[in-house]
């Protein structure tokens, strides 16, 4: 459902200042997404939130009287446009949840946020996004482990969400940054309170070479309740999640548990035996969890038809510096390999999926709604997207405003 029914299935782009009554709501102390979800279900928009009575109020579930006067209060307490203005002056995008930039691997879940603050721009290759999570206080083996198999899946195309914290989440998004690859760090507090502050710097390198986002305003301190919170980003926000070091109640642990109740799958790396860190990914491991020691183990468990590129033998081998491309080979093609769709023909050396080629079939060269894609092709929402993804990558078919998308090939293979 989405933030208000007025707004539900427009598909575009929204400006804050259309936004007040649910940027007001939203603003209210005392409530989360879950219970503005249930207020908005109860009343049907925000304005009608922000207009109920008291009494009113207090029939939705878990909405008591403190937080009834907080709600009907809100709008002589709260200055949104402020917020709007705060946002702007410090380049700080404000997306909520019916708006069409908003990720739709991060939709499908549960209890999604209903406002995203974010630095830096969403793109269509996040739908192809892994999550790597760990414990702050890292081994050597650790560190190697997330830097490592965060630089080779950069390779293979994939997105690296992490929280930004110390340890195994910044490794990876150095690894991440090490081959120029995508990475996004969810935070646990306002995009000015970057925490820890020995990131700042890598915060802003993330920000210029992917995103920083949160569900908190920009000028929220982080709180210690806020991190498991954001930790359903995290992995709302990814086709898998890989555990590197985590010991019994990390918050990595939370974070798989989350992933799993989410559909997503949980990967886990072996440690020593003998090594506390190490307890948590063996639990995994033992009741479930994928086995990882190299990237392919991920891709092979995901399905997915995705090749790194070599680098280059000139080139340091141990950083992983070269650039995934996922492009078709730039060789003269003689042959095509048509598809029973009508009109569809591909090259034969691009060697299509099953699941790619049913997904291209459902898109003509008209805009075709996503929605409507992963109806018909009755298909996990996430495999959908992610097929959409890598089709966009190698520009057989490209996204349009209003979440659609439309095929690029013709009979002519072009």
């Amino acid at each position: 459902m989405s933030l208000t029914t007025e707004h539900s299935g427009s598909g575009r782009n929204y400006e804050p200042e259309e936004l007040i009554p649910e940027i007001t709501l939203n603003m209210a102390d005392g409530i989360g997404s879950m219970l503005t979800q249930r207020l908005l279900n109860r009343f049907g928009n925000a304005e009608s939130v922000l207009n109920a009575t008291k009494s009113q109020l207090q029939e939705v579930e878990g909405i008591g009287s403190k937080i009834a006067d907080n709600i009907s209060q809100a709008r002589s307490v709260y200055r949104p446009e402020l917020l709007i203005a705060q946002c702007r002056t410090n380049g700080i995008s404000l997306i909520s949840k019916q708006d069409a930039r908003y990720p739709e691997l991060l939709r499908t879940i549960d209890n999604p946020p209903l406002f995203l603050y974010v630095k830096g721009e969403f793109q269509a290759s996040d739908n192809l996004a892994l999550a790597i999570v760990g414990t702050r206080h890292a081994t050597q083996y650790g560190y190697q482990q997330a830097e490592y198999l965060a630089a080779e899946l950069s390779q293979y195309g994939f997105t690296i969400i992490s929280g930004l914290a110390v340890g195994i989440d910044g490794a990876a998004h150095r690894g991440a940054l090490s081959v120029e690859g995508r990475t996004i760090a969810v935070l646990g507090g306002g995009l000015l309170h970057i925490f820890p502050q020995e990131h700042r710097d890598l915060a802003e390198n993330i920000a210029t070479h992917g995103m920083i986002i949160s569900e908190y305003t920009p000028d929220q301190t982080p709180q210690r309740g806020m991190f498991p919170q954001r930790n359903r980003i995290i992995s709302g926000l990814s086709l898998g999640v890989l555990i590197i070091e985590a010991p019994p109640q990390s918050g990595a642990l939370i974070t798989a548990t989350l992933a799993a109740k989410q559909g997503r799958k949980v990967f886990a790396v072996p440690g020593r035996i003998d090594q506390e860190s190490s307890r948590g990914c063996h639990q995994l491991i033992r009741n479930g969890a994928i086995l990882v020691e190299s990237a392919d183990d991920l891709v092979k468990h995901l399905d997915l038809q995705v090749k790194p590129q070599p680098k280059p033998q000139s080139q340091p081998k141990p950083q992983l510096q070269s650039t995934i491309s996922l492009q078709p080979p730039q060789t003269p093609k003689t042959e095509t390999t048509k598809i029973s769709a009508p009109n569809i023909s591909i090259p034969a050396d691009w060697q299509l999926d099953e699941t790619e080629m049913k997904i291209l079939q459902l898109i003509t060269v008209n805009p075709t709604p996503v929605d409507l894609i992963i109806s018909i092709s009755g298909l996990p929402v996430h495999r959908v997207l992610a097929t959409i993804s890598l089709l966009e990558i190698r520009r057989i078919i490209r996204r349009t405003e209003a979440n659609t998308v439309i095929r690029l090939i013709t009979d002519s293979g072009k």
